[in-house]
């Protein structure tokens, strides 16, 4: 089943027209309309509306429907990760939209921030992409059950060079990074540079980070520098900098992955959901064994 996000400008008249037109494409719910079925996308989860095992020119796909504004304000500041995170892939663009394509060149380079603050001083270009793949199931409770515990590494395996296309250019950019002909890469730890990207990691995961080292510091009878260079060095001086960043991401992710899935019961109905999570568990038992 092939995944497709629609990013709509008006997502109740797209759904308006989407229900008269293709009616199956809808669990029970477009029985209460579109003002219902609007509501339920935006108010609900993570911002976004999907209909699965919808059948077209032969092939079977799941498309999710989301507002241009709801995907670019993911895209920036992180609020849910959920379509942000996904875009840390490689994806197909079928039509490109300039809000989007900046908003996205946002997200791809705090993506790299992120792994760059968690990675040692050297390691392979597969650790860095694994690492960047593997932010947006940080507090997915399917990784625990349901997803294949090797998703991220196949993730990776089966599109290295497409994410070296997507990420290339952008680890050129950094003055701390170097990419070796060994597919080595090395980063400059000096505090500065690492201090420098704590300060532009996304707004939601940057007050996630300043929250636990707040906590950090009264735990360990810390003071707080005012000074907002001398914070950010001591905070990429911390020890727990690794744990500041997993638990501002599980924070931001968890309850958005959460209530998406609850709501996909609603969405998607009894039959598809049962389908859908069937196979699921049946990829995960496989992968187990």
């Amino acid at each position: 089943m092939v995944d497709f996000i629609f990013g709509v400008t008006h997502p109740h008249h797209w759904h308006s027209l989407n229900i008269q037109q293709n009616p199956h494409h809808y669990s029970v719910v477009r029985q209460f309309g579109s003002n219902f079925t609007t509501l339920l996308q935006e108010k609900v989860g993570a911002g976004v509306y999907f209909n699965p095992y919808v059948e077209i020119d032969g092939m079977v796909i799941k498309y999710g429907v989301v507002s241009i504004d709801r995907l670019c304000k993911d895209l920036l500041d992180w609020e849910t990760l959920y379509l942000a995170g996904r875009m840390h892939k490689p994806v197909k663009i079928l039509r490109d939209d300039a809000r989007v394509r900046l908003a996205n060149q946002v997200n791809l380079t705090e993506a790299v921030r992120v792994a760059l603050l968690t990675l040692p001083s050297e390691f392979n270009e597969t650790e860095l992409y694994e690492r960047i793949a593997g932010i947006s199931y940080k507090g997915d409770f399917r990784m625990v059950i349901g997803e294949n515990p090797n998703k991220v590494k196949n993730i990776v395996d089966k599109q290295l060079p497409h994410f070296k296309r997507v990420y290339s250019h952008l680890l050129e950019d950094l003055p701390n990074v170097a990419v070796l002909e060994n597919g080595l890469v090395q980063q400059d730890k000096n505090p500065k540079y690492q201090s420098l990207m704590v300060q532009k990691l996304s707004k939601t995961l940057y007050q996630k980070v300043l929250m636990e080292h707040q906590r950090y510091t009264r735990v360990k009878g810390l003071k707080m520098p005012e000074d907002k260079d001398l914070l950010h060095q001591q905070i990429v001086g911390s020890p727990e900098l690794n744990k500041y960043i997993n638990r501002g991401l599980f924070e931001i992710i968890a309850w958005p992955a959460l209530t998406q899935s609850a709501k996909g019961i609603i969405t998607a109905g009894p039959a598809r959901t049962a389908r859908y999570t069937g196979e699921k568990l049946k990829k995960w038992w496989q992968a187990k064994k």
